[in-house]
């Protein structure tokens, strides 16, 4: 069985010693997506959105969030983040907005909680620029899409 890093010898939840470990490039991209009815997708898609521009405000969003995430998250290190991408996508299919988000960094742990919470506040802004149209909106499918680097290696979501 895996040893769970963020617990000490006695149980207790403890932030991970990285000090030792080397400085690598590491990657992660996360997912998910806000589902809406089609007449919410439309607002948004002809910029109607009483709040303004709900995919811009959002990629903002995740952005700042992702740098923030070592303030929302007890045991996660303050990093220096290289880069963020967060990219909001209009799909009719669902219908609603995929989100993801790549997150790089050179440094001694990874940033899949950064990528994650980029993905999770972007699609939160999005519901929150548009939830007067549509209340009944969800959040789905979040997920840690692909990492590399590190000392675990590279991970792909099937």
């Amino acid at each position: 069985m895996t040893k769970l890093t963020h617990l000490d010898a006695t149980g207790q939840a403890s932030m991970v010693d990285v000090s030792d470990k080397s400085v690598t490039s590491r990657t992660a991209i996360a997912e998910g997506c806000v589902i809406m009815q089609a007449e919410t997708l439309d607002l948004i898609r002809h910029g109607e959105a009483k709040k303004g521009d709900v995919l811009g405000t959002a990629r903002l969003a995740g952005i700042m969030a992702s740098k923030r995430t070592h303030e929302l998250i007890p045991l996660c290190h303050p990093l220096l983040i290289s880069k963020v991408k967060v990219d909001c996508t209009l799909d009719d299919t669902l219908p609603g907005i995929r989100v993801s988000a790549e997150v790089k960094v050179s440094g001694q742990t990874g940033v899949e909680m950064e990528a994650l919470t980029a993905v999770s506040v972007a699609c939160l802004t999005i519901y929150d620029m548009v939830k007067a149209a549509d209340k009944g909106m969800r959040i789905e499918h979040i997920r840690l899409r692909r990492k590399s680097g590190g000392r675990s290696g590279d991970f792909e979501a099937p």
